[in-house]
């Protein structure tokens, strides 16, 4: 019998929105609960971290001015470097990624998410979405030798309507081959 099917699995959840209830938030839950889904289909069970990135942002500037670690920044390293997987959710302005993610990345340092694989979902302000966001996020994720999975969930305006429309089932639709492909990639990592 495998074992390591039925152990839990550790999935943690980087958010850099604003907060619960705000659209990247709402993302950050449903690609959790698709990637929970998906390993519970496999026989894994998951246990989520959510780490709300804003309510690190002046340990962060912290440490980027004073080389000081908290002890709450401390704690959202160790479950991200604790994790079999990881969840990247980010508002997008002006074709990049929200600045507390970057500064988070800085922190963790070189090497720290070696293999590690992430999974990106990325909340649109806007419908145009430039053609080269997901490829600087990948860049940005190969700087700390991260594995991202093929499938890169973007969420825009549209998406957000509690009505049932298209555009909601093209973002389900999406979050779950993204949740799917990461869930396989934990699997792999693991062993």
């Amino acid at each position: 019998m495998n074992t390591a099917a039925w152990s839990p699995v550790s999935l943690a959840v980087l958010c850099a929105g604003v907060g619960y209830g705000r659209p990247t938030r709402l993302l950050a839950d449903w690609v959790a609960e698709a990637v929970c889904r998906s390993l519970a289909v496999g026989g894994a069970r998951a246990e989520v971290e959510v780490l709300e990135l804003h309510r690190l942002a002046a340990d962060l500037a912290q440490h980027s001015t004073h080389d000081r670690v908290s002890l709450d920044l401390r704690e959202a390293i160790a479950a991200v470097v604790a994790a079999d997987g990881l969840v990247v959710a980010t508002p997008v302005l002006a074709a990049s990624p929200s600045e507390v993610l970057d500064l988070f990345f800085a922190v963790l340092g070189d090497g720290v998410l070696s293999g590690m694989p992430v999974l990106l979902a990325l909340n649109s302000g806007s419908r145009r979405r430039p053609p080269d966001l997901a490829q600087v996020l990948r860049r940005r994720l190969a700087s700390v030798h991260a594995d991202p999975v093929l499938t890169v969930v973007v969420a825009d305006p549209a998406d957000w309507p509690a009505t049932a429309h298209s555009d909601a089932a093209r973002l389900r639709a999406c979050i779950d081959q993204a949740a799917a492909e990461l869930a396989v990639a934990m699997r792999s990592h693991r062993q």
